[in-house]
């Protein structure tokens, strides 16, 4: 008999926006963030970076792996849902990159597109299950590793967004709608919410019916990677990124 705790069909009643476990795992994750800003300076010694950035590194590739896996014991793999095509799996996968190589390039498009991505989503969360359910633990647990790795790597590394930044965030965007929608008329699902709204609440409901809120997104996105981008506006590089030739 399978586990209620992993099994696809949901039992019980089924995740509630803001319910208390909703609320806990956001206060937790502010609690990490709030931490990760005051040992800051702590996690800048070389060794404890390299672990830190290993562990969280793994941690999100092994959220990943078990997640596939998942679907794989429940006999639920499908192409049309569990490709990792949607925002945040690929930001989650770029985070994991960006952290074991450092690569400024990964870091410009996951800051952006991984903060205000995973950011949305713990808010709205495209979810089923609850509390204790493993896929409660795999959304929650993967979407603020997005989040602290993204800060990670500004506050302990010194990396910083500049504003072509956010183009090069747009551009890349732009080109994985193409991609999802391509892959939506061959597998039939719905990568990147373009094909469909969502079925939970979310942002999407506030932005217009189908195809006219695919563009509102994109005017979404670039005001959300704009505000993102106020903290760093106007400073000058130090002499630690124009050595990492951040500008270029």
């Amino acid at each position: 008999m399978d586990s209620p705790y992993f099994s696809f069909l949901i039992s019980g009643e089924p995740f509630r926006l803001f319910s208390s476990s909703h609320v806990v795992s956001l206060l937790i994750l502010l609690f990490l963030i709030v931490l990760l800003y005051l040992y800051r300076h702590k996690l800048q010694t070389p060794l404890v970076s390299k672990c830190t950035r290993y562990v969280l590194a793994a941690l999100l590739l092994l959220s990943e792996v078990c997640y596939q896996l998942w679907h794989v014991y429940t006999e639920s793999w499908s192409a049309a849902y569990t490709l990792p095509l949607q925002l945040c799996s690929v930001t989650l996968l770029f985070s994991a990159f960006m952290l074991l190589s450092k690569n400024y390039v990964l870091y410009e498009i996951t800051f952006f597109a991984g903060i205000a991505g995973a950011a949305q989503a713990l808010l709205t969360p495209e979810l089923f299950y609850p509390f204790p359910h493993f896929r409660f633990f795999h959304f929650f647990l993967a979407h603020a590793g997005i989040v602290l790795a993204c800060l990670y790597m500004t506050w302990v590394e010194g990396y910083r967004p500049v504003l072509r930044s956010i183009w090069k965030t747009m551009g890349f965007l732009n080109l994985l709608l193409i991609i999802a929608l391509l892959v939506n008329k061959w597998t039939g699902g719905n990568y990147l919410f373009v094909s469909h709204k969502p079925e939970n609440a979310s942002l999407i409901d506030f932005l217009g019916t189908y195809p006219w809120y695919i563009l509102s997104l994109e005017g979404v996105a670039l005001a959300l990677f704009s505000l993102l981008f106020i903290p760093f506006a106007g400073k000058k590089p130090t002499s630690k990124e124009r050595s990492k030739d951040f500008t270029s």
